[in-house]
């Protein structure tokens, strides 16, 4: 009985490393999304998005509403894999609990 909680925890940590990766890639993709927008407001009237290999010139106000869709779509995510995280780390201590006793 022991032996499955010890590897349920185990799967439940390379879960929780696995979350933790993905929430740095969306916490770095976050700030570039908020570098993007802090630089269109400083711009002018032209402003300028990369396209694969080509940068064309597009609507500010486009490209600020674009970006700022992005940064709600990904503070959802963020937010539900912090729910995640907090669930498995809930899960894992309640199993070393039971494993102590």
């Amino acid at each position: 009985m022991e032996d499955n909680k010890i590897e349920e925890i185990q799967l439940l940590e390379q879960s929780l490393n696995n979350l933790l990766l993905q929430k740095q890639m969306f916490q770095m993709e976050l700030e570039e999304v908020e570098a993007a927008l802090e630089e269109i407001k400083k711009s002018g009237d032209e402003v300028y998005k990369v396209i694969g290999q080509l940068m064309i010139k597009s609507d500010k106000s486009k490209a600020q509403e674009e970006l700022e869709n992005k940064k709600r779509i990904i503070e959802i995510r963020l937010r539900s894999i912090e729910k995640q995280e907090e669930e498995t780390t809930k899960k894992i201590e309640s199993l070393r609990k039971e494993i102590l006793e």
